[in-house]
């Protein structure tokens, strides 16, 4: 097979010379020898959390100690500090290959064996169709997202301001300088000001240009907080589970590993909906023999689960999802692909289950 064409794993055979009164033949395993034909997986679900944390970096003000003497603001810190939040949770599933279910469709002589097509990863995506082309989603890395920082404040500041004799005589003056540029705002809104533009756009970059000399000026007294945003995605694979810690989050050190006890535990609850019977044990000798006697294109039923995730008493997310895992896998009978067959068969690759089967 061409690695260039890896994400297509297909196979066509038209053998005429002969009556069509074989059947294609599927095994479970990958046959050796001269065996020719298509090897493909069937999909099992695995569930992805992204998780949106942002670490908040904040840096006084060199004028820190002068907020509430000329701002009137007594609630600024002097300490640098950093802290974490979590922002926000989602969930998805994927279709991941299930190396524990792996079948061979044989081409056999006097047959007209099926095309396939796979997706990259060797799951079985359709038969008979036309090829789609797809590939399959990849999860891109998230580049962080940094809260936009204000100009260097010291580009509004006048002669006299950096030639102040003393930080309090130049946090007067910067503070006055607030109230003016405040003033000035105050009065193009009322149309007081002597050159009050009459054009709505200049009016606006005037206000916008006012308020960002004011801010960056403050910043000089409440400092300045840096935000750096990034998406986090864990995966985990799904069975019956009940209060299993899957991360930790600290608001001093961010996410942390389940098993790190510095952060507090969220727990994860998955429940199947739908189990099946205790299946009946059997020989081995007969279970190998009943196994290599399975005829037919394999897919699933997928069974469906409820997923909790929480945070001590704290719900923070509930739903109900399809589970491979907690289905079933079935067979479409051989004779569908003889070689007068019609049939077109479209399988979801996410959970292995049939989307469509037409002529």
């Amino acid at each position: 097979m061409n690695r260039k064409n890896s994400l297509i794993a297909t196979a066509f055979l038209m053998l005429t010379a002969l009556p069509a009164v074989a059947q294609t033949e599927v095994t479970i395993g990958v046959m050796r020898g001269k065996d020719y034909g298509v090897t493909y997986m069937l999909p099992k679900t695995e569930i992805i959390f992204s998780l949106e944390v942002t670490k908040h970096t904040y840096t006084p003000g060199k004028l820190c100690q002068y907020a509430g003497q000329y701002l009137q603001l007594n609630d600024i810190s002097g300490t640098k500090t950093e802290y974490w939040t979590l922002d926000n949770i989602q969930m998805q599933t994927a279709g991941v290959p299930d190396k524990d279910n792996v079948y061979f469709v044989k081409l056999k002589d006097k047959t007209v064996a099926p095309l396939m097509e796979l997706t990259e990863d060797g799951i079985v995506r359709s038969i008979n169709r036309p090829l789609s082309g797809k590939k399959n989603q990849q999860a891109e890395e998230p580049v962080p997202n940094k809260k936009k920082q204000l100009p260097d404040p010291k580009r509004f500041l006048t002669e006299e301001m950096l030639l102040a004799n003393s930080t309090a005589k130049q946090a007067e003056l910067i503070a006055k300088e607030i109230y003016n540029i405040r003033e000035s705002r105050n009065a193009l809104l009322r149309g007081e000001a002597e050159n009050t533009p009459q054009d709505g756009e200049q009016l606006k970059l005037m206000l916008d240009n006012l308020e960002l000399q004011e801010r960056s000026l403050a910043e000089m007294f409440t400092g300045h907080t840096v935000e750096e945003t990034k998406t986090i995605h864990i995966k985990t694979t799904p069975e019956e589970m009940k209060d299993k810690v899957i991360f930790r989050f600290s608001r001093k050190l961010g996410l942390l590993d389940w098993d790190d006890l510095a952060g507090e535990p969220y727990y994860l609850d998955i429940t199947n909906l739908n189990p099946l019977p205790e299946p009946v044990v059997e020989p081995e000798g007969k279970k190998k023999k009943k196994e290599e006697s399975l005829e037919g294109i394999a897919y699933r039923v997928p069974g469906r689960a409820r997923i909790i995730l929480r945070q001590g008493n704290n719900t923070l997310l509930k739903t109900e999802v399809p589970v491979t895992q907690f289905g079933t896998i079935e067979y479409l009978a051989p004779v569908l692909f003889n070689k007068n067959s019609t049939i077109q068969v479209l399988f979801d690759t996410t959970t292995g289950g049939l989307i469509k089967v037409e002529r």
